[in-house]
């Protein structure tokens, strides 16, 4: 399977097992297996660098196992070929999204006008509280 024109993913990297499917089918449901659940071994994949590993872990979140697979569960449609097609696009398009490196924060400072509008809200917010106070309390 094709990820971008550099990264393929050998069959041994995917297996894919049919489940049945809840939800509307009427009979059909209880005979045919249509949901996907497509497992990818992501961390022995030698077709990935170890940096999109660690994104694709981040990215994936409850999808990925402990031994490292990624388990995508797809139950949309009635046919078994348009789930697996789903599931196998799924899984291509969360690959692409950790080959992707992420952009380095630039940190920036305050700038002075927001620093001057702050303190000048602070002085008239003090300014409305002092009003509030009778005599009585600045003894």
């Amino acid at each position: 399977m094709w990820i971008t024109p550099d990264i393929e993913l050998g069959d041994w990297e995917i297996t894919e097992q049919f489940v049945r499917a809840s939800g509307p089918g009427g009979q059909n449901v209880n005979k045919v297996a249509t949901a996907v659940e497509l497992r990818f071994e992501a961390a022995r994949s030698p077709s990935l660098p170890d940096s999109a590993k660690r994104r694709l872990r981040h990215i994936a979140g409850r999808r990925w196992t402990r031994e490292g697979a990624v388990v995508i569960q797809v139950s949309e449609t009635r046919s078994q070929a348009r789930n697996r097609t789903i599931a196998r696009a799924r899984l291509a398009d969360l690959i692409r999204r950790s080959l992707a490196k992420p952009k380095p924060r630039v940190k920036t400072s305050v700038p002075r006008g927001q620093r001057r509008r702050r303190l000048e809200q602070k002085k008239r917010r003090s300014a409305i509280k002092a009003l509030r106070r009778s005599e009585e309390d600045l003894d």
